[in-house]
């Protein structure tokens, strides 16, 4: 199973941009998936998780009420809304799938994209 990143990039302080992931390939059945990130020197951290089934989210308070985790099951895909970016808010940003879990943990997931860089300035 392979997810697939999308929406990164360089954008302005302030910026909104609009993050997705698909996954390639074969098909799975996740009950959870999730947003981590990545910042230079530092441990990837979870920022924000959906349950597929039911529709919970879960963030971390670093972006809590800032972002938003989003599905489209019709298209098993997922978003992530980021509004009012701030530098801090720069990272390699990854995608995860989550066979039996639903949180902000790494062990929780069993599928990882490749990541897509987003840049703050």
């Amino acid at each position: 199973v392979q997810l697939v990143e999308s929406g990164g990039g360089s954008v302005q302080a302030g910026g909104s941009p609009r993050l997705s992931c698909q996954p390639s390939g074969h098909t799975y059945s996740s009950n959870c998936m999730g947003w981590f990130r990545q910042a230079p020197g530092k441990e990837r951290e979870g920022i924000a998780a959906i349950s597929t089934g039911g529709g919970s989210t879960y963030y971390a308070d670093s972006v809590k009420g800032r972002f938003t985790i989003s599905q489209d099951n019709l298209k098993n895909t997922v978003f992530l809304q980021m509004n009012f970016l701030i530098p801090q808010d720069t990272a390699m940003y990854y995608c995860a799938a989550g066979i039996m879990w639903c949180g902000l943990a790494q062990s929780e997931y069993d599928y990882w994209g490749q990541g897509t860089q987003v840049t703050v300035s």
